[in-house]
């Protein structure tokens, strides 16, 4: 969104411009501006180093480290290109390695930030009293690793990579940096993109709501595993999916046609919907990937995911292919049985593992 000045009655836009165009360097401008005023783009942020990169076997350094007033660490990454680079890839890396941090090891690591920068003040002491705590308290120490991106831009992938892992539990902000020159003096806009401000409290809400979401799926789901014989050969430790895999393939590939076992299946009330997927001629692999996403909705699931459509898996008769579904959540067991029942001469026995 451009800026505008007003002048004798009228909107005159101010002229963009680019940090490479003006000479702005990360470090050498845009890192040292920011640290003196960190909070215009990390409001209620410490920062306790700068360039850090006190680990083992990497040569990487994290821009800015911060701590917020949650005991929260912040890794701050600086870009001055318009489309932010991988950033995010780096900071996450970041994130992960300062982790382990104990409230011990920062203020070592704060103590160095003040000594480079000619700073009189006592490290563990400022920590506390920033933190208004009145003394370390490790069980509330860095329970999170914050990441904060700014850049003069940032791309699409960029974005949408950030907005997913904010719904897996991440916090990563990204602060778009915009530099405009008028009348041959340099401003700069900073504006958070990521969460955009205004519903910066609904997507926290929307993103805590998907957790539990995601949680309770979890929690409910079915991961009992199976053993199974049939036609006295084992296959062990199988899901629902596979353990109906493994029986009906046997069993078509004997020469019981697809819409005979459909038939079967048909007198299980849990399972009143389609077993197979049907599509004219006898399809390859990669045809057959064509066919199914061509009804492909866009979902977070897409539909080639919902059958075995691998080599090997799906099953030519009559000049048709016939494709089985993997939705097995319910019904399996009832299945197999009536596959038993009515295939006796397979001897189809399954048990659930302890």
């Amino acid at each position: 969104m451009a800026i505008y000045k007003i002048a004798d009655e009228q909107l005159i836009p101010v002229e963009r411009t680019s940090f490479n165009k003006e000479g702005v360097l990360e470090r050498q401008h845009l890192q040292q501006m920011l640290k003196s005023q960190i909070d215009i783009i990390s409001p209620d942020t410490l920062l306790v180093a700068e360039e850090f990169g006190d680990w083992e076997d990497s040569r990487r350094r994290i821009d800015l480290l911060g701590i917020d007033k949650n005991a929260n660490l912040v890794v701050i990454e600086l870009k001055r290109t318009e489309d932010g680079g991988h950033m995010e890839l780096q900071a996450i890396r970041y994130g992960a390695m300062i982790s382990t941090l104990t409230f011990d090891k920062l203020v070592q690591i704060y103590t160095k930030y003040l000594s480079d920068n000619n700073a009189d003040l006592d490290a563990k002491a400022s920590l506390l009293k920033f933190l208004e705590w009145d003394e370390p308290d490790e069980d509330n120490f860095a329970q999170e690793v914050k990441v904060l991106l700014a850049s003069a831009e940032f791309s699409k992938e960029l974005t949408t990579s950030v907005i997913w892992l904010n719904d897996f539990g991440l916090d990563i902000r990204c602060v778009r940096m915009h530099p405009y020159i008028n009348d041959g003096q340099l401003l700069l806009d900073i504006q958070t993109v990521i969460p955009v401000p205004e519903t910066a409290d609904y997507q926290v809400k929307i993103r805590e709501k998907k957790q539990r979401e995601r949680a309770s799926r979890n929690q409910h789901r079915d991961t009992t595993k199976f053993d199974l014989t049939i036609n006295s050969k084992e296959h062990r430790s199988l899901s629902k999916r596979w353990l109906v895999f493994q029986v009906i393939k046997p069993i078509i590939d004997s020469g019981v046609s697809p819409t005979e076992v459909q038939s079967v299946i048909d007198d299980v009330p849990e399972r009143r919907s389609k077993l197979f997927e049907v599509f004219e001629g006898e399809l390859d692999e990669k045809d057959l990937y064509e066919v199914i996403m061509a009804g492909d909705s866009g979902g977070a699931v897409p539909r080639i995911k919902r059958f075995f459509a691998k080599k090997g898996e799906f099953f030519h008769h009559n000049g048709n292919t016939f494709v089985l579904s993997n939705q097995w959540g319910v019904g399996a067991l009832e299945t197999i049985d009536a596959l038993a029942r009515n295939f006796s001469n397979f001897s189809i026995d399954y048990s659930a593992r302890d």
